[in-house]
């Protein structure tokens, strides 16, 4: 049987902006996707349907949740507000169906259902300040690179374009939006007319106009849109208006206008359009071919990508050239799973195939994590192992993080955490996934506070599933067996993963699918939650 894909864009989160053919198809699903918020703003037109939210920045998960339901024939609505494909979820769901050689004819359905974007509704709350070309710029620069974003907005400034900003600054993104203005002012009149929506039609909306110069002097976050108008968007009574044309071909003040529907189409009413450069040329000795709106926008064009800029922008001199980008390759690198020393070899390995445009940082868990640009990661992983390192991918994987053992002294428990290691390290999971490994009944490196631990103790071993590590609420792991035998622990705990890998949510922690689910491999869960009388965190977490 044959699932059912909807990607859903409901709207600004008002019940009155959601289309019809929206609500239908949440209602006609079995199980809702999207971000903890979004699920939130829709709640009432759930019923009893599954219900998978997840946090910010965790779009690719969703998506893969989403295409692996409906593959299993369940009706499954993916959702998005504004509209799913203006930086929505449509084309992060058809980059994974196409991934895994999706047909539209022999695959799973999949119908996107549109929604009102923010551009729209947005300037709505304005007035009329997108009535003229217009075009939307994420100052996001965690998947775009910044040189590039900057790029876009210089040539959109240039053109005369109404600029829409999305997700214009964050807690940590606070530099992107003070540089657009910058961009913009090279452009444009300090005075330009800019709107400040945030929340459009949300209960905590609200809309501020300013001008390009005063625009940082008020409050802007994730959830504004800044709009800024065009050289002719101009204020009345608090209302942003752009006109429909640059030069009108209509009186507002006559009921009679000046030129006939079919005389506005004459190349003589229309000296900035292209067909007019060729009527002057011919008809009149006094053009020049500087004078015609092609040659406009080639300079414009040629002011946008002079070498002094084209050199500060990485990313675009290389497309101008021809070149593709060099993907990032992320990995971990340790010495080994007992072993915490580097050799002086291991180091000068690890600096050489970093180079100068790679980054690598160390870990609370005893790892570098190397950040490199390349196209041949063969080559890079190659020459770590040649060196002895262990590699592991970055992620949503499991990790074994192991004491040294008190540097080999208590080593009887080495075997068991190496064999783990080879078996599981790097494996993928709904949620990164930390087992922590002691080696004698000290605990000292804190083995029972994460996900998943293992105390070596009197030859045998004591498990604890469920810690968390994080939060006002954090806990270790409950004690579920003691004593376990070294012949029968690696199998338990791979049995444990496999497991939540096979029925663990996407974004799901350890800790709350345990939870969920009661029992894994037999162990019953209880709950060792601090019970505390507090307010529910800043960022929704608990």
């Amino acid at each position: 049987m044959k699932g059912k894909l909807w990607v859903i864009g409901f709207g600004p989160g008002s019940f009155d902006h959601i289309t019809k053919r929206a609500q239908e198809a949440i209602e006609d699903s079995d199980c809702v996707i999207g971000y903890k918020t979004y699920i939130q703003l829709i709640e009432g037109l759930l019923s009893g349907q599954e219900i998978i939210s997840t946090g910010m920045s965790e779009e690719v998960s969703r998506a893969q949740a989403a295409v692996k339901l409906a593959e299993q024939g369940r009706k499954v609505a993916v959702i998005s507000s504004g509209d799913a494909g203006v930086y929505g979820m449509a084309g992060l769901v058809y980059e994974v169906l196409v991934e895994k050689g999706w047909k539209e004819d022999t695959g799973v359905a999949v119908e996107v259902v549109p929604g009102i974007s923010a551009i729209n509704s947005c300037a709505s709350r304005l007035g009329a300040p997108v009535m003229h070309d217009a075009c939307t710029i994420s100052l996001s620069d965690h998947l775009t690179p910044w040189e590039l974003i900057a790029k876009r907005i210089e040539a959109a400034a240039a053109a005369d374009f109404v600029v829409s900003l999305y997700n214009p600054k964050s807690g940590r993104r606070t530099k992107q939006i003070v540089e657009a203005q910058k961009i913009l002012l090279r452009y444009r009149s300090p005075e330009t007319p800019v709107g400040l929506v945030k929340s459009a039609y949300r209960d905590r909306e609200h809309v501020v106009i300013t001008t390009l110069k005063d625009m940082l002097e008020h409050e802007i976050g994730m959830l504004t849109t800044v709009i800024i108008g065009n050289a002719s968007t101009f204020l009345y009574d608090n209302k942003m208006i752009t006109p429909r044309g640059y030069q009108r071909k209509y009186t507002l003040d006559k009921e009679e206008q000046r030129l006939k529907p079919a005389e506005r189409l004459k190349p003589e009413n229309e000296p900035w359009a292209l067909h007019a450069g060729d009527h002057h040329e011919t008809s009149s000795s006094s053009a020049t071919p500087a004078s015609r709106p092609l040659d406009w926008a080639s300079q414009a064009l040629q002011a946008v990508t002079q070498d002094g800029y084209e050199s500060q922008s990485h990313v675009a001199y290389a497309q101008s050239q021809g070149q593709e980008q060099a993907p990032i390759f992320e990995l971990a690198v340790s010495p080994g799973v007992a072993n915490k020393n580097l050799t002086s070899q291991q180091l000068l390995t690890i600096a050489q195939v970093v180079g100068e445009q790679g980054q690598m940082s160390y870990t609370p868990d005893h790892h570098l994590l190397l950040q490199i640009p390349t196209h041949n990661p063969d080559d890079i992983t190659e020459a770590l192992e040649r060196e002895g390192l262990i590699l592991t991918p970055v992620g949503d994987v499991f990790q074994l993080k192991a004491c040294d053992f008190c540097e080999g002294e208590k080593k009887d428990a080495i075997p068991y955490a190496e064999e783990i290691q080879e078996k599981l390290g790097g494996i993928d999971l709904p949620k990164e996934l930390k087992l922590g490994f002691n080696g004698c009944g000290m605990a000292c490196y804190g083995a029972v506070n994460d996900d998943i631990g293992i105390v070596y103790r009197k030859g045998a071993f004591d498990l604890f599933l469920g810690g968390k590590t994080v939060g006002r609420t954090a806990h270790p792991g409950q004690i579920v067996a003691e004593g376990v035998s070294p012949e029968d622990i690696v199998n338990i705990v791979e049995q444990i993963i496999l497991e939540y890998k096979e029925r663990g949510h996407p974004n799901e922690r350890f800790h709350k699918f345990f939870k969920r689910v009661q029992s894994i491999q037999g162990f019953p869960y209880r709950d060792v939650t601090p019970k505390l009388d507090i307010e529910p965190a800043a960022c929704g977490e608990d």
